[in-house]
């Protein structure tokens, strides 16, 4: 089987690539045609997935295929943008026709779920490696963005936080899963392997938020990022940070709260908003949590109960660090 007929056999075919109401052309030609609605902006994110890098040498295809999407198109619910279309860059070390069979499959089911085609994209030989990039559309002047967190806005989070991170040494083969409750090893791997892009809430907070992006790289790098680009102080209260039960249950109260502070890989929203727009936003969203305040400074800091700061020892994950 060559480049052409693997791409025609598991992608051209696939579910996810039946185009939508915006996709004029998809696969086949030099290019995709999209059509992005009058009034409205293309947001375009890439992220790439190398293998012993972001995801285990020998992870099962189903689940990469639906993590590698899920995780860019998070960056679309950030953004408040509406999924449209997204291209796969797939670098293949040999042509594997059950591995290619199970990582379509799990790319289709996350693309219906997140209602975006497949548009284009490439493949190539050698080490494992999945780049995708999304595009999506989003109302002119009512992008999210991470520069305009305002003065006197609460810090809030649209979940629970810390799972992935506690699930990394159970998908890693670290810990023995026999040891582990079944309802609590179920949550585990979920959070890893089927992150859940926050797309309606994104869109909902188009208007209303001030600044807002994912989570990946860990709650304090992250909120880090919105703290430098819109030049203030986050502040975070320790107690009020939303840990999931499962990292909990897995590894005690104070390694889940790092894990929730500093793992990354959870895919949820944090946003800066006017504390008036927090309950009928709950309403809506009853998981969304305020964790906190921007307040005039600079950075990113932690407290106590008592309102002491409380020192990190790690931020989040970094490239090249």
């Amino acid at each position: 089987m060559n480049e052409f007929e693997l791409i025609q056999h598991f992608f051209t075919r696939s579910a996810c690539a039946q185009g939508g109401e915006n996709i004029s052309l998809g696969i086949g030609d030099d290019c995709a045609l999209l059509q992005i609605p009058a009034g409205y902006s293309c947001a375009v994110s890439t992220d790439t997935l190398v293998s012993g890098i972001h995801f285990p040498e020998h992870a099962p295809a189903f689940l990469l295929g639906q993590r590698a999407l899920a995780v860019a198109v998070s960056d679309l619910a950030a953004m408040g943008a509406e999924p449209i279309g997204f291209t796969l860059a797939l670098t293949l070390p040999h042509i594997a026709l059950d591995w290619l069979q199970g990582f379509s499959e799990g790319l289709s089911a996350m693309a219906q779920h997140c209602g975006i085609g497949l548009v284009g994209g490439d493949t190539t030989r050698g080490p494992l490696a999945i780049t995708v990039t999304v595009l999506g559309a989003v109302p002119q002047q009512q992008a999210l963005l991470r520069s305009t967190a305002q003065v006197g806005d609460l810090l809030c989070v649209s979940g629970p936080l810390g799972a992935a991170a506690a699930a990394l040494p159970v998908v890693l083969g670290e810990i023995d899963t026999q040891v582990i409750a079944a309802h609590t090893l179920e949550q585990l791997l979920a959070a890893y392997w089927t992150p859940q892009p926050q797309l309606q809430l994104g869109q909902y907070l188009r208007g209303k938020a001030h600044a807002a992006l994912d989570i990946s790289d860990g709650l304090l790098a992250d909120c880090g990022h919105i703290a430098q680009a819109s030049n203030v102080c986050l502040q975070i209260q320790q107690a009020q940070v939303p840990v999931a039960d499962a990292a909990r249950s897995l590894l005690g109260d104070a390694a889940a709260l790092e894990a929730a502070l500093s793992g990354g890989d959870d895919y949820q929203l944090a946003f800066t908003i006017a504390a008036q727009k927090l309950a009928p936003l709950q309403c809506k969203f009853p998981a969304v949590r305020a964790i906190g305040q921007v307040c005039a400074g600079s950075g990113v800091q932690v407290l106590d109960p008592q309102g002491r700061l409380v020192a990190q020892q790690r931020s989040g994950y970094q490239h090249f660090n």
